[in-house]
């Protein structure tokens, strides 16, 4: 097997070369001057509902808009982006954007008057409508307007708004809320106790989870629906119901284990841990759950059961041995029963991780049983997120189960919506779906799960410890702490970033074929079992990763210098690109804020052949943003872009000497905000030479004349490393 390369380099780092010109709708459309007479009616009737609502300072405007809308395509005369509080589908047979707005009734008024002016000038110089080519015209100044009462820009910004918006409104949530529940609301800038006393709610700081998100009981729920329902951005119901796990006795047998010693530690998030099984001494336990909170002898098997697998999994089930050996296991209980409270585990688990910060990989195989919303994030969800972009650490979730009497498709439950976690999906021995699959994407689009493991089925169940003996289950609950174990190995043990080991667990599910089982079930494919097929490859791949840190908006490295033969470059290329983006719980489905473009290929004058034709950023052509998200997977912040492998595959026509070139592009969401600066990255790229040569020595020769320092990935002098760095160290008197 090639071990992979490690390349150390120089990344480049410019700002954007192009400046936003003037806007201007499609170029075989028209705008109506009536259409933009209904918006204007629109308008006026929203401020006359504003003004008479004293609840909140300013308005809250629904957007709807006639499609997905691009950053390019919003409104940017009426209103802006720095005024978006939310953002959600409506239409669910075509989903279209429906973006809320908070705005100053100044603002508001200012809209409307500009509005009014932009149809004024539209009916003097073109009568009923306007079209693409006559807007050219003013953009180009061959057409004389007269920009004494309103200004160019916003004029022509203004006709764009009126195209893409189908209409304004106040927009109500229709989702069901009756128990006590999370309820956000939409940010105004005032502070959400002041809000919610104004409408006669009054709560205690401990019912407060951050800035507009609090615990509201059901009489409090139905004064806040009565009073201001246009406050209501999302709502949760707080207690959630475990997912079905099965489970099946064996106590005959009997397993002794080693005292611990250098292992490194994975944290588990779970239910209660007995301290009378066999590892026990491996696992340092802390409850969290409150004492008032009655315990019974079921509260201890799911949380034992995870914590066996990851101390002791190939021991239990030497078929899914991953030669990582051995993990030490913090276990922090915070769930009890049947079913647990959100609103505790969202108070938890930040101060978890906060106190832990030795720790690096965290599993949660605790799921909600009802479904996650289309249209946001579920709180647990981004409470994970925020801790994984401000803490260098990653969560494995578990991609929750549904039931066998559930026979249709069922989207996952909390916390398996989380952006930033590796969430794990279970197939069984023939690398099918299990049973109890739950199903992605996230908010429309996510790719959720990422990957799938074994986590049991009927035939071939995984055996765990719990406090009653030994067992034999099946769930995602149990397929999740095998990939926590890999991913610890990968970033503790053999000193990978959390970036590149995220990016190789992904790349290692994938294969050169083209995926037929749909990623709704099992993300990007199954994770090989030994750790060696995940750091190694074949004979004739190459697999090496970059590393670094986005500073400006491209950041890229033109100088990779692929193999050639014969005049050609003999090989099909996948990559995989991971990183941890700041998120936006309450910017609805327009959830990450910064967007890290990939293009990779061939290096032809100063533009990539990319190998998947992405060509978002490029001068010619134009990507539609709903394209852009299902093909490109823009706004995802995993991108794994590949070649198929074809029988009548050829080797690549070369371009500038066979350099190849990597080019990663930001862009941000939200105007004004840099979220991206700072962002760390890894990626991960894999050669296959079509012809099955192996010419991984050329390729290390090659990056070596070029001023690569290439270091290899080898798995036991970098474990000799790793025992070194935690001797003990003993000084003499």
């Amino acid at each position: 097997m090639n071990q992979t390369l490690e390349l150390k380099g120089t990344f480049e780092q410019r700002e954007s070369k192009t400046a936003p010109g003037f806007p201007n709708i499609p170029s075989n459309a028209s705008l109506s001057v009536e259409r933009m007479k209904r918006h204007l009616d629109s308008l006026i009737r929203l401020q006359k509902y504003w003004n008479e609502t004293n609840v909140i300072q300013g308005a809250l405007i629904g957007v709807y808009y006639i499609k997905v809308a691009a950053k390019s395509n919003r409104v940017r005369g009426l209103f802006n982006n720095e005024s978006i509080v939310g953002a959600r589908f409506y239409d669910d047979e075509t989903p279209k954007h429906l973006i809320i707005h908070h705005v100053s009734l100044e603002k508001l008024n200012k809209a409307i008057i500009d509005l009014g002016k932009c149809i004024n000038e539209v009916e003097i110089n073109y009568g009923e409508s306007i079209t693409y080519n006559q807007i050219q015209d003013i953009i180009d100044e061959k057409a004389k307007i007269n920009f004494e009462n309103i200004k160019k820009s916003i004029f022509l910004n203004i006709l764009v708004d009126c195209y893409y918006v189908s209409k304004f409104d106040v927009f109500l949530n229709a989702d069901s809320i009756s128990d006590q529940s999370i309820i956000s609301i939409f940010d105004t800038g005032i502070n959400t106790t002041k809000i919610l006393e104004n409408i006669g709610i009054y709560i205690d700081n401990n019912r407060i989870i951050d800035e507009t998100t609090v615990f509201l009981r059901p009489d409090e729920i139905t004064l806040l629906k009565n009073k201001a329902p246009y406050l209501i951005s999302m709502a949760l119901s707080d207690l959630s119901e475990l997912t079905k796990t099965d489970f099946e006795f064996n106590n005959k047998e009997k397993l002794s284990i080693p005292s611990p010693d250098k292992e490194p530690v994975i944290g588990v998030i779970d239910t209660l841990f007995d301290q009378n099984v066999y590892f026990s001494e491996w696992v340092d336990f802390r409850n969290l759950i409150p004492k008032e909170i009655e315990i019974g002898n079921d509260d201890y098997k799911h949380g034992t059961a995870v914590s066996s697998i990851i101390v002791d999994g190939p021991a239990l089930n030497p078929r899914l041995e991953d030669n990582c050996g051995r993990f030490k296991v913090r276990h922090f209980a915070v769930a009890a029963g049947k079913s647990f409270s959100s609103f505790s585990i969202l108070k938890n688990i930040k101060q978890i991780v906060e106190e832990n910060r030795d720790i690096r990989v965290w599993n949660l195989s605790l799921g909600a049983k009802i479904p996650v919303n289309p249209n946001f994030i579920s709180p647990e969800a981004a409470i994970l997120d925020k801790i994984q972009f401000e803490n260098d650490v990653i969560f494995v979730i578990a991609g929750t189960n549904k039931d066998k009497s559930v026979k249709e498709n069922m989207a996952i439950g909390a916390p398996a919506d989380s952006i930033n976690s590796l969430v794990v999906n279970s197939v069984n021995e023939n690398n099918i779906p299990a049973s109890y699959t739950r199903v992605g994407p996230v908010l429309s689009f996510f790719t959720k799960p990422d990957i799938c493991y074994y986590g049991g089925d009927d035939k071939n169940k995984i055996k765990v410890a719990t406090n009653e003996g030994f067992e034999f289950v099946q769930g995602t609950s149990f397929a999740a702490p095998w990939i926590a174990r890999k991913l610890c190995y990968l970033i503790s043990v053999l000193g990978l970033s959390r970036e590149v080991a995220k990016a190789l667990i992904i790349n290692s599910s994938t294969a050169w074929d083209k995926q037929t089982i749909s990623p709704s079930f099992i993300g990007h494919g199954v994770v090989p079992i030994k750790i060696d097929n995940v750091v190694n490859t074949k004979d004739d791949e190459i697999q090496f990763i970059l590393y670094g840190v986005k500073k400006k908006y491209d950041t890229y490295n033109y100088n990779i210098p692929i193999p050639i033969n014969k005049g050609k470059q003999p090989f099909v290329v996948k990559a995989t690109l991971c990183y941890f983006p700041c998120c936006s719980r309450n910017q609805g489905v327009d959830y990450t804020n910064t967007e890290v473009e990939i293009s990779i290929g061939r290096l032809n004058g100063e533009k990539i052949q990319t190998i998947n034709n992405d060509y978002q950023s490029e001068d010619f052509g134009y990507v539609y943003e709903a394209e852009a998200r299902r093909k490109f997977r823009k706004w995802d912040n995993v991108k794994h872009v590949r070649e198929v492998l074809k029988p009548k595959s050829r080797p690549k026509k070369l371009y500038d000497k066979g350099i190849w070139g990597i080019s990663l592009k930001t862009k941000e969401r939200l105007d004004n905000k840099k979220w991206g600066e700072g962002l760390k990255f890894g990626v991960v790229i894999t050669l296959k030479e079509i012809e099955g040569v192996n010419r991984i020595e050329e390729f290390v020769h090659n990056c070596q004349l070029r001023g690569w320092l290439v270091n290899r990935i080898d798995v036991k002098n970098r474990i000799e490393l790793y025992n070194i760095a935690e001797e003990d160290i003993k000084f003499e008197d």
